[in-house]
C-alpha cells in the first residue's frame, strides 16, 4: 500500500514538472520570437504574418508533445500517449478536430499565410460589414481591429471564403471622391475651380502623376461634371491620400473648406423645402 502511495506520488510530480516545462518552453519560445519578429519589423521593415503564424504553429506543437510525454507517465494512458507521438494518435486527433471545423480553420491559416490575401496591418472590409486592421492571424481566427479600437473574431474558414477589400494589398494610396451638387444658377466652372484648389491645398493630398503625365499638361486634380440633376448639377472631383485614415481626415476636411468657399463665393448649394399653403375657409 505505501510502495503503491509512493508510486503515485512519484507520477503526479513528474507528470507536474513534465506540464511545467512544457508550459515554460512554449512561453519562453513564444516571448523570444515575438521579440525578434519585432525587432525585424523595426529594422528590416519585414512581413510580420508568416513568422507569426509559424511562432502559434511551434507553440502548438510544443503542448501537444509536452501532453503526450505527460501522458506517458500514467500506465493506463501509456498508449495513448505513445500513439500520439507516434502519429497515429495525431490522425485519430486530426479527424476529432475536422469534425468541429478546427482543421478547416487551421487549413484556412495556412493558405491565408500561404497566398497573402491579407497580412498584419492591413485593412480590409470583411463581408461588406466589417472594417478593421488585421491584428493577428492565428491557427483558429483572424483579429480585427474597427474604428473604435473593438476586436472582430473571425474564424479563418469564413474569411477565406468571403469577399474581402483590401486596403492595402499592393498599394496604400486611396482615392476619395468629392461629389458636390451645386444650384443651376450657380457657376460650374469656379465650382469646379474651388474644388480643385481646395484639395491642392489640403496637406494630406497626394500628387499622383507621373513625370510624364506632368510633361503632357495632364493636371494635378481631375474634377467633372458627372449628373444633371432634377435640382442640382453634381460636380465631382478626385483626391488623393496616401492610406485610409489620411484619406478619411482629408475627405471630412475637404466637405467642409468646398462649402465655406462655395458660401464665400455664392455658389449655392441647393436643398429641399417645401412651400404651405394654408387655406382659409368662408
Amino acid at each position: 500500500m505505501t510502495t503503491s502511495f509512493f508510486t503515485d506520488f512519484k507520477t503526479v510530480i513528474i507528470i507536474g514538472i513534465i506540464i511545467a516545462i512544457t508550459f515554460s518552453l512554449a512561453l519562453a519560445f513564444k516571448f523570444l520570437s515575438r521579440k525578434k519578429i519585432n525587432k525585424l519589423v523595426k529594422t528590416k521593415h519585414i512581413d510580420p504574418t508568416s513568422y507569426l503564424f509559424a511562432t502559434n504553429l511551434i507553440t502548438a506543437i510544443i503542448f501537444i508533445i509536452g501532453i503526450s510525454l505527460a501522458l506517458i507517465q500514467i500506465p493506463e494512458m501509456k498508449t495513448l500517449g505513445h500513439s500520439i507521438l507516434a502519429g497515429a494518435g495525431i490522425i485519430s486527433l486530426v479527424a476529432g478536430l475536422a469534425s468541429q471545423q478546427a482543421l478547416s480553420n487551421i487549413m484556412s491559416g495556412f493558405l491565408i499565410v500561404l497566398f497573402k490575401p491579407f497580412k498584419i496591418n492591413d485593412r480590409i472590409t470583411f463581408n461588406q460589414t466589417y472594417t478593421g486592421t488585421v491584428e493577428e492571424i492565428n491557427l483558429r481566427q483572424v483579429i480585427l481591429r474597427d474604428f473604435e479600437n473593438n476586436r472582430i473574431v473571425v474564424p479563418n474558414s469564413v474569411i477565406s471564403s468571403n469577399v474581402i477589400v483590401n486596403s492595402n494589398l499592393n498599394d496604400t494610396k486611396i482615392c476619395k471622391m468629392i461629389e458636390i451638387g451645386i444650384g443651376y444658377s450657380s457657376d460650374i466652372g469656379r465650382a469646379l475651380s474651388i474644388m480643385e484648389e481646395e484639395i491642392k491645398k489640403h496637406p494630406l493630398h497626394i500628387d499622383i502623376r507621373t513625370p510624364e503625365d506632368i510633361e503632357n499638361g495632364i493636371p494635378e486634380v481631375t474634377s467633372r461634371v458627372i449628373a444633371l440633376a432634377n435640382s442640382s448639377v453634381t460636380l465631382k472631383a478626385w483626391a488623393y491620400a496616401d492610406n485610409t485614415a489620411n484619406g478619411f481626415s482629408m475627405y471630412c476636411d475637404l466637405l467642409r473648406s468646398i462649402k465655406e468657399r462655395f458660401d464665400k463665393e455664392n455658389i449655392e448649394i441647393p436643398f429641399n423645402y417645401q412651400n404651405l399653403i394654408i387655406k382659409k375657409e368662408d
